[in-house]
């Protein structure tokens, strides 16, 4: 009997904006070779029209993957005069107003890239769920409710006033009724019980590169994702990062089913030593409130233990892999008489750009043919590139703003090196996607991934002058970066998504073992 995972997270290719959307897709795609049976909550509205392609869950309605019609059941019987959906209409949510900036609606690439890639799932499931969510690295805030225009519109759609009801109940709406859902609900995300729900950024949250209101879109996916989910048939709970940790609370305490939180950072990774309260309560108590952890690195695991208390023995270190058959393959390498110098991440303290400028600054007064590209955003770009102008190193330094798709493996194929300066990285997937791409990489020590990398030049994230004697080293050196590329590309072989797939469904055994087995939800 296959093993069903219900899976909780925020992000999820194309829909993505650092290494946790990625770590999702690898993982999830090596569990389904496993044999296991998938379905991933989304925080995201999807197209009607993607019915054919994935199975589509929003409260109060259903789409089933293999024939893209709601079921008998999802659709509540119509009461007098009012007419109902008909049963092999998509699922309806409602526009936004045309006058609205729309961050949730995809872009035709989008489109293109989300059909590519749930059709690469055999079994996996997709839940999505309605309205606008900020990502975690937004710069603007969402797009306030529109909660009577909403309901005009589902009326004129031919929606009955008890469906609506029902929609409402699932946290669509600020008048929530006081059932199961919302107890569950609030219980696992106490900073929001009894009061109204937040609309303003948490305090502190500059430190951490939040924007938009993370707390409230938090509670407000917990809600949602415990009203899709009843009646799912699931023997475990997979919650990544602490947006979804109150989801996972709120569906383990309705359903009785064991909960694995997967920690791929934490407050003090993102904030340093001014971690923001709110979140780092939210993480403490899913940490707490699991039946099992997974961490990404042992240095994870550490902090788990002696910042949030948690038991050792509770938490499993499964590392991320990589995957060695890039869809992107077959790009020709561009090339330039320069050597090009590679970082690639969010643009946050917490990877440690201006570490890198500054190494750069050092590096070009002994060796003029480099460029240094920062491919990425975040909040710390503006800074950066003032930086470079300031150190009058700007016309070697070449900012190209958040990349995905094509052009990630564009950059790689540019790059004789990459560098990961990160002061803190929970695991750090880049490297293993610069290893795949036969790019030497230099990474901080101050990282998961140096736990596992024996094949990459390694550096105190602080120490600029060891970091440009060894990008000078690499550049000048041709059987180095050779030796490096030859031994990193035997070396990720043994880093995969796989592994950590066969790992981590272990950890769901010993959670529904420690739950007391698995039985029917």
């Amino acid at each position: 009997m296959a093993l069903k995972v219900l899976m909780l997270g925020w992000e999820f290719p194309p829909f993505i904006t650092g290494g946790l959307g990625t770590a999702c897709y690898g993982l999830t795609k090596a569990l389904e070779r496993q044999g296991a049976d998938v379905t991933f909550v989304l925080p995201k509205s999807v197209s009607a029209e993607m019915a054919s392609h994935v199975r589509l869950v929003t409260p109060g309605a259903v789409v089933e993957r293999s024939t893209g019609r709601l079921p008998a059941a999802a659709a509540p019987t119509p009461p007098a005069k009012v007419a109902e959906p008909s049963k092999d209409a998509p699922a309806y949510v409602p526009p936004k107003p045309a006058s609205l900036a729309a961050p949730g609606t995809m872009t035709v690439d989008e489109r293109e890239t989300w059909t590519r890639i749930v059709a690469e799932f055999e079994t996996t499931k997709f839940v999505t769920i309605p309205g606008e969510y900020p990502s975690v690295y937004d710069s603007a805030d969402p797009a306030p409710t529109r909660v009577a225009e909403s309901v005009r519109m589902m009326r004129e759609a031919g929606w009955s006033i008890e469906r609506i009801r029902t929609l409402a109940k699932s946290g669509a709406f600020p008048e929530l009724s006081r059932d199961p859902v919302e107890r569950a609900v609030e219980s696992a995300l106490p900073e929001t019980a009894g009061r109204p729900k937040p609309t303003t950024t948490a305090a502190g949250a500059d430190a951490a590169d939040y924007s938009g209101d993370l707390l409230g879109a938090a509670d407000r996916y917990a809600r949602f994702a415990a009203e899709a989910t009843r009646g799912m048939q699931f023997d475990v709970i997979h919650a990544h990062d602490w947006l979804t940790y109150p989801a996972g609370l709120a569906i383990s305490r309705l359903s009785g089913k064991p909960l694995v939180v997967h920690v791929h950072s934490t407050e003090f990774d993102r904030s340093g030593e001014h971690p923001n309260q709110q979140v780092y309560n939210i993480e403490r108590r899913g940490m707490h409130g699991c039946t099992r952890a997974i961490a990404v690195s042992m240095l994870t695991k550490n902090v788990c233990i002696n910042r949030y208390g948690v038991a050792g023995s509770k938490i499993d270190v499964v590392y991320n892999g990589v995957d060695l058959n890039p869809i992107d393959a077959g790009i020709q390498p561009i090339h330039s008489k320069d050597k090009i110098v590679l970082y690639f991440g969010r643009i946050t303290l917490q990877k440690g750009p201006e570490y890198f400028i500054h190494a750069a600054k050092k590096v070009l007064e002994y060796m003029d043919d480099v460029k240094f590209v920062v491919a990425g955003s975040g909040d710390q770009a503006q800074r950066m590139i003032e930086l470079a102008a300031t150190l009058g190193i700007g016309n070697k330094v070449l900012f190209t703003g958040f990349l995905r798709g094509r052009d990630i493996a564009r950059v790689f194929s540019m790059a004789d090196l990459y560098v990961m300066p990160s002061v803190s990285e929970p695991f750090g997937i880049a490297p293993l996607e610069a290893m795949s791409h036969n790019v030497p990489v230099l990474i901080s020590k101050s990282s998961g991934v140096s736990e596992v990398l024996m094949h990459a030049l390694k550096v105190d994230f602080w120490d600029i002058e060891d970091m440009a004697d060894k990008i000078i080293a690499v550049l000048k050196r041709p059987h180095l970066s050779a030796q490096l590329v030859e031994h990193g590309a035997f070396e990720i072989r043994g880093i995969n998504w796989d592994g950590a797939a066969i790992r981590t469904a272990r950890v769901y055994e010993r959670a529904i073992t420690a739950a007391g087995g698995r039985t029917s939800y």
